[in-house]
């Protein structure tokens, strides 16, 4: 299958609110408890431009998965450093929609500059282990029961991509 990987853009926000929305309530691929709202969604947009961004990846004009660079910590120092996320809609799944849009989120890192990228992922999400892995990333970390979650505690293991070396400018 062939798939348009874009930058997002605003048009997208119902779609993204729609697939993250299905991850709030079905998974704990997020620590959010609650659905968000189309102004919660929109304010988020807004925070994934520029050294930030956002791609969306599409099939048949519907956008049915997307990946995030945030920033991984508010310090100066880790200004280098970025989060990815990714996410899918439910009847996408497990067609290579998640690489495609990790392709092209790591490939903006790249260019942004960035040293390394972090990914937090909850157990026993297989898919998402095999799909890091398959990209370069090591396990680093497990921080054990850090959130709560459908009534238990869930542990958050971690894994990073060392990127390109980028000559530091600050």
């Amino acid at each position: 299958m062939t798939y348009v990987t874009r930058p997002g853009e605003e048009k997208d926000i119902q779609s993204l609110l729609e697939i993250y929305n299905d991850a709030v309530e079905n998974s704990t691929s997020t620590f959010d408890l609650e659905p968000q709202t189309t102004d919660q969604r929109s304010a988020w947009f807004k925070e994934h431009t520029g050294e930030h961004p956002l791609v969306v990846v599409e099939d048949d004009g519907l956008v049915v998965g997307y990946a995030t660079l945030s920033a991984f910590r508010d310090k100066p120092a880790y200004s280098k450093t970025a989060e990815s996320s990714v996410y899918v809609r439910n009847s996408h799944r497990g067609k290579g929609i998640g690489r495609a849009a990790m392709d092209a989120i790591i490939s903006k890192a790249r260019e942004l500059g960035f040293h390394t990228m972090v990914a937090g992922i909850v157990p026993p999400n297989e898919a998402s282990v095999r799909l890091h892995m398959g990209l370069g990333f090591e396990h680093v970390a497990d921080f054990r029961e850090v959130g709560f979650k459908f009534g238990r505690w869930l542990d958050v293991r971690f894994y990073q991509l060392a990127l390109e070396s980028a000559e530091v400018t600050k």
